[in-house]
């Protein structure tokens, strides 16, 4: 491949994350219960979407009042590394001047909690959310998963306020299809309530992210700001949260990763009553299981995750595991893929004990491993 094709094959994944002053949006007035099943007009479903949708969808802004490191501010970072705005270069100079972000956000009960994404709110001091009638409240960040880049808010509301809010339906990222419409809503560039529609283009997707990559790919619109916002099913359930684009010039070029929602419904829970989300931890570092090295290590297939290193004293270690073992099963469950052992091991409860099956030297072992409790960066 010559260079200039190289060039062409090069991008950026992009948060889609606001750090400019956002444009005033227009004013929509409208408010639809969002509590009855989706009911379309005539032919034009997505206009019926949004609609009814869109009350539901709200505008985050977040202030950090003090940025003491080096590089790009907290708010800028995510999961995929360190970009500038729109996907440009860095580095931020170090200063204690104050940050201000925005992104999207979606209410998903009628008490004001709200899910976005980690990298909107991170280290935020103050949070604000606008819903689409221009009301304006104070919101407080119940829970975060920098792991998954999801987060929980709920909406701070004054004394005597009984407002019951309207809220989005979440639905089965599982049952997803390639090919099948959805609809994005958002507030890119600052243009609050901007709705898009396009496909589902593949899923599963492994972008480099992280352990839990699992991403929806979408070619409907989405671009800075975009990030935290629903994507809904033609029956207007969400199916994800819109998270990043990959893209050479910081705009939408149709190809856009949204997280399942499935990953946030999986860890709602411990957000709203941990603030955290605790994953159990094996302790090996792994790699994919190749044609070539199914041959080399007498295998049937090519599942599994083969050990390419053991942290001492880790659970993998006290159990026995040893570099140079293949894991085909984890908890009486098989491994699929390499992506699939670290979302097994991380759904364990710290301090059980599980069966973990290996190939060693051709032949198939049964280990009792205990599972500890994972660090912030451990993967594994």
């Amino acid at each position: 491949m010559n260079i200039n094709k190289k060039k062409y094959f090069f991008a950026t994944l992009l948060f889609l994350f606001l750090s400019f002053p956002f444009l005033n949006g227009a004013s929509f007035n409208s408010a639809f219960a969002l509590s009855d099943k989706v009911n379309p007009v005539g032919t034009n479903l997505i206009v019926e979407i949004a609609k009814k949708q869109n009350p539901a969808v709200v505008f985050v802004t977040s202030k950090t009042k003090f940025q003491p490191t080096k590089g790009i501010p907290p708010q800028h970072r995510g999961p995929f590394g360190q970009f500038g705005p729109f996907g440009g270069p860095g580095p931020f100079p170090p200063s204690p001047a104050p940050g201000n972000g925005s992104g999207t956000g979606f209410l998903i009960d009628k008490e004001g909690y709200i899910l976005t994404n980690n990298h909107v709110v991170e280290n935020a001091d103050v949070i604000k959310i606008t819903l689409e009638n221009d009301k304006e409240f104070e919101a407080k960040l119940i829970g975060s998963d920098s792991k998954t880049d999801i987060a929980l808010l709920k909406i701070v509301k004054q004394p005597g306020d009984n407002t019951d809010f309207p809220h989005l339906t979440l639905g089965n990222s599982e049952k997803v299809e390639v090919g099948e419409w959805v609809v994005a809503i958002g507030n890119p560039f600052g243009l609050d309530h901007t709705v898009t529609a396009g496909v589902v283009s593949a899923k599963a997707r492994n972008i480099g992210a992280g352990p839990y990559d699992e991403f929806i790919q979408t070619d409907a619109s989405i671009n800075p700001g975009n990030s935290g916002g629903p994507l809904l099913n033609m029956d207007g359930e969400v199916i994800g949260i819109n998270t990043a684009i990959f893209s050479k010039t910081g705009g939408n070029v149709g190809i856009g990763f949204t997280i399942p929602i499935n990953m946030a419904s999986d860890i709602l829970d411990e957000l709203k009553n941990d603030g955290k989300v605790t994953r159990g931890w094996l302790g090996v570092m792994i790699q994919k299981i190749t044609p070539g090295l199914v041959e080399t290590f007498k295998l049937s297939d090519a599942h599994g995750a083969l050990v390419n290193d053991v942290v001492p004293n880790g659970p993998a270690a006290k159990g026995g595991l040893k570099r140079g073992d293949v894991i085909v099963k984890f908890n009486g469950k098989k491994i699929v893929s390499l992506g699939s052992l670290p979302k097994q091991v991380a759904a364990v409860e710290p301090g059980k004990s599980v069966k973990v099956e290996i190939v060693r030297d051709g032949y198939k072992k049964l280990l009792d491993v205990t599972i500890d409790k994972m660090k912030e960066k451990k993967q594994a």
